[in-house]
């Protein structure tokens, strides 16, 4: 009878998903650690602003259904926004990178696709390893740029009701 219960326990655990996956990190070892695991409980991301100046990506900052997180990065250079239909998420995040962040290509499942900053670097390409997983949240480090970033990859959150799809 033991045997039978630990076997379905373990036919269990086999048979559930994998769902979250890591990309990165992206960047210099340089900078102060940042993650916002804890801004993906207010939703999934929605928005997205990106400050870059000539040369790099200098701040970040994520929209989390309807809260922003804390910016991250320094003051120099234009923000742009890219604000995320509903339903629509990103699943991949490509761009490239040397000591410091230099560019950021956003990927969403509507086939939107959104580039900020420059044309120089190592390339990469930031991707879910399972199908049907999305990005969730961002880590990485900053100072007065965004020094490195990884992504987090799972699926779509479902606990925010303004953001359904």
């Amino acid at each position: 009878m033991l045997l039978w219960i630990l076997l379905g326990v373990c036919s269990l655990a086999a048979a559930q998903q994998r769902s979250s996956s890591y990309s990165g990190e992206y960047g210099g070892g340089g900078g102060k650690r940042f993650s916002h695991s804890g801004n993906q409980l207010d939703g999934p991301i929605t928005a997205i602003r990106v400050r870059s100046n000539r040369q790099y990506i200098t701040g970040i900052q994520v929209r989390y259904g309807t809260t922003w997180s804390e910016y991250k990065g320094g003051s120099l250079g234009d923000i742009e926004e890219i604000f995320l239909h509903p339903g629509e998420s990103f699943i991949l995040v490509s761009g490239k990178y040397s000591t410091y962040l230099r560019k950021l290509v956003f990927t969403t499942n509507k086939g939107r696709v959104f580039t900020i900053g420059k044309e120089y670097g190592n390339s990469f390409n930031g991707a879910p390893l399972f199908p049907n997983t999305v990005l969730r949240y961002i880590s990485g480090s900053s100072g007065s740029v965004i020094d490195a970033i990884g992504f987090h990859w799972d699926y779509a959150s479902s606990n925010c009701v303004h953001c359904a799809k």
